[in-house]
């Protein structure tokens, strides 16, 4: 996996380049002043020190340097704003609407209606338009290693461009205090060639088998799983789970015992989250992993 703070687009470094800029930039200014301060502090009286040079000091210093660093960033701002800008998003060649919600998003693709939770899947060099929205509170949509953050507001819809320049995964979390288990909202971007996204997204838009045991307990009242009786949208889309890197937006590893662990006791796992514990034997907990495990 990508490291989240290493630019894999052209958004993404002109954000980076701007950030190293801008921190250059405060570091001038602040060294300048320090050492005005500095020479303030340390500096005696003296014959040898004009009042005219210690007023040329100060105007240097103090005023004409910082205002020529000050004014350099804000054009190099203002050239940067155009590459990440909500416009650009018009220029998607691919649609995802991603919800975010306490505490899971939902991924939703134009073509072929598929829907997904935690992971979205682009083709590497495609740009993909990105609208958010959010399901309750607001959230905040962010992939540092490929664009800005976007926040997630009631009652209006969002969008930004993704373009990731090769292929990797990469790491996005929630970036605005949405409740207890905000630090648990993570989500995944996949970027992949076109062929393989393509194989993948053929797969997703397959139904499944349903399971007795899934549904005898409760699970269909929240969950869905297309081409079975469980057709609920309160907790996450759950047609192709086994085929996700991790559980529970991104807290758990996507193994069998993860799986088990969560099913049995989720409370226990993400503290507040919105699926409660069902108090199941160990037959039953064994029985809907195995079933969900086949959700490929």
């Amino acid at each position: 996996m990508s490291g989240p703070l290493s630019p894999h687009s052209g958004p993404a470094r002109d954000i980076a380049t701007l950030w190293w800029v801008m921190f250059v930039g405060a570091a001038i200014v602040f060294a300048v002043v320090t050492a005005l301060v500095l020479v303030a502090a340390l500096r005696r009286r003296s014959e040898r020190a004009s009042e005219s040079t210690a007023q040329r000091l100060v105007l240097w210093g103090g005023a004409i340097v910082p205002l020529v660093v000050l004014v350099a960033l804000f054009a190099f701002v203002l050239h940067t704003l155009p590459a990440t800008s909500a416009a650009q998003a018009k220029n998607g060649k691919l649609t995802i609407r991603v919800i975010g919600h306490q505490w899971f998003w939902e991924v939703r693709y134009a073509a072929g209606g598929v829907v997904t939770a935690n992971e979205m899947h682009i083709p590497v060099g495609v740009p993909v338009r990105v609208e958010v929205r959010t399901a309750d509170v607001i959230h905040s949509f962010w992939v540092p290693a490929l664009n800005r953050k976007i926040d997630m507001i009631p009652g209006r819809d969002n969008e930004l461009l993704l373009q990731a320049d090769r292929a990797g995964t990469y790491r996005g979390q929630c970036a605005e205090f949405c409740g207890v288990e905000h630090g648990l909202m993570a989500f995944f971007v996949v970027a992949e060639p076109r062929p393989r996204f393509d194989a993948w997204l053929a797969g997703q838009q397959r139904g499944a088998d349903g399971s007795d045991a899934f549904m005898s307990v409760g699970c269909g009242g929240c969950h869905t799983i297309r081409g079975t009786d469980a057709t609920a949208t309160f907790g996450p889309d759950l047609t192709h789970v086994a085929s996700r890197s991790t559980l529970a937006a991104g807290t758990l590893e996507n193994t069998p015992a993860n799986l088990r662990r969560w099913i049995r006791d989720p409370q226990h796992v993400k503290p507040g989250n919105k699926m409660p514990t069902l108090g199941l034997d160990d037959a039953q907990v064994d029985e809907i992993a195995r079933y969900l495990e086949t959700l490929k």
